[in-house]
């Protein structure tokens, strides 16, 4: 009898566990990506944009805001790609600072963010990159020789996948990160992330097949992705690079969406980079 009981308990406890994992592997993307899913509207947040769409490969239909620079022609355009929360209206603060200074910016929202259709993948993100990219290329006045990705975070995934097919002039990494599977063991560790995880983004692994020049921003303070990680990946990256840390930058800070420490630090770059182009 004694036995029998043990046995039972061990049976519960498995099937307990099996029941905790199958939850978390079918709902995992809900712990992964955070949209919100109402669209978004320019005036509520100040601004005066040009709303643009583009299509992706399997049909879907994205809408972005399009921010001009104030004297024709601009010395870049940078293509944000954001992190997993919020949607493009988060980031208006980043392009109204990088307008101010000359550029143009293309703030993107991924499928199921800002009242866009779809839901939120690594494989779908990725594949809404490529359709900005893509409106990029046919607009006109935009130079791809001049043109910046910039990825917050989640998007500095997306960014380091677009960049090792399709290479910008510049890379603008905030708060990078190894891989996914490290985030989430890092955060879970009782959890055996590295073996559920469906999407990886594993960016460590692509960041060497990147052969432009590389900036990237991390907060020392920065409690979702810490510097370690960061660091990490600049270190695995190739080429002309350059490494700015933001002290007492936690991951949601001011400082990290649109300060002056981090704005004045790609302003630098880029100038220092696309001079050597031209």
């Amino acid at each position: 009898m004694k036995w029998s009981r043990v046995a039972a308990v061990g049976v519960a406890a498995f099937v307990a566990i099996a029941f905790i994992l199958t939850v978390i592997w079918t709902m995992q993307r809900r712990l992964i990506y955070f949209p919100l899913t109402d669209e978004a509207d320019p005036g509520e947040y100040g601004a005066e944009v040009e709303a643009v769409s583009f299509s992706t490969d399997d049909g879907l239909d994205l809408a972005a805001w399009w921010f001009a620079a104030p004297a024709p022609p601009s010395a870049a355009t940078v293509l944000v790609f954001s992190g997993n929360a919020g949607h493009r209206g988060y980031r208006v603060p980043l392009a109204e600072a990088l307008r101010e200074r000359g550029l143009d910016v293309l703030l993107v929202d991924y499928r199921g963010y800002g009242g866009n259709p779809g839901v939120p993948s690594e494989r779908g993100l990725v594949a809404d990159s490529r359709a900005a990219r893509a409106y990029l290329a046919r607009r006109a006045g935009v130079d791809l020789s001049r043109l910046v990705y910039f990825g917050e975070s989640l998007g500095s995934a997306v960014a380091i996948s677009l960049a090792s097919e399709h290479p910008p002039a510049t890379l603008i990494l905030r708060s990078p990160f190894t891989s996914m599977s490290d985030i989430g063991a890092h955060h879970y560790p009782f959890l055996p992330v590295r073996l559920l995880l469906r999407d990886r983004f594993a960016s460590i692994d692509r960041i060497s097949q990147v052969r432009c020049p590389v900036l990237v921003i991390a907060g020392d303070r920065d409690r979702i992705v810490p510097l370690a990680y960061s660091r990490r990946l600049y270190d695995a990256a190739q080429g002309p690079k350059a490494l700015t840390v933001i002290r007492g930058a936690d991951h949601n800070d001011n400082e990290l969406l649109a300060g002056g420490q981090m704005i004045e630090a790609m302003i630098e770059f880029l100038n220092r980079q696309l001079k050597t182009r031209t």
